[in-house]
């Protein structure tokens, strides 16, 4: 008997999809990975270039999680105050403000 959930295919259409966005973006890389780590995590930062532009891609070496911010995106970060950071920190693997319902 195979175990399975509601909305499994999606789940696993969603990781496809997302795994192929990653891949394409590593083959944009330009120079090497940046390490950045500390006893609570470890990222991996590179430049990659994109149809749109560089971007930053940020990955987490212990999760898989992963973003790629444009500049205006990094620039967000620095309007930002340290509660922003605090929430976020306090609610990981999640968004800080949910997705409107489709």
């Amino acid at each position: 008997m195979t175990l399975s959930w509601e909305g499994e295919d999606e789940d696993a259409r969603a990781a496809r999809r997302a795994a192929a966005q990653k891949a394409a973006l590593q083959a944009g890389r330009t120079g090497e990975p940046l390490r950045l780590g500390n006893e609570f995590a470890e990222v991996r930062v590179s430049r990659v270039e994109t149809r749109n532009g560089s971007r930053l891609l940020v990955e987490s070496t212990r999760s898989g999680q992963w973003v790629a911010l444009c500049p205006l995106e990094l620039e967000a970060l620095t309007w930002q105050n340290t509660a922003t950071f605090a929430a976020m920190i306090g609610s990981p693997f999640g968004p800080l403000l949910p997705e409107e319902e489709t």
